[in-house]
């Protein structure tokens, strides 16, 4: 798995929104993403925790930390690598 550095969110329809893009939404779209972003994040084998604090963090590709979960890597271990 390669990590991606680019500071892109992927939005509920799947379209890429860099940070940057997602500073100027607005504010109904950009808490909609969020929470889909947290549910997806509980659903990959976080804690409600950890997925709030990744979620919140929209540079970090949502699709590897996914990845690292499903691959067997511990939650709070993976947090710690995305973070």
């Amino acid at each position: 798995m390669t990590l991606n550095c680019d500071p892109v969110v992927v939005d509920e329809e799947g379209g890429a929104v860099t940070a940057a893009q997602f500073e100027l939404i607005d504010e109904t779209e950009a808490e909609m993403i969020l929470r889909w972003r947290f549910e997806e994040l509980v659903r990959s084998g976080y804690d409600i925790g950890s997925a709030l604090v990744l979620a919140s963090h929209v540079e970090i590709d949502l699709h590897d930390a996914s990845a690292l979960t499903q691959r067997g890597c511990p939650p709070e271990t993976a947090l710690r690598i995305l973070l």
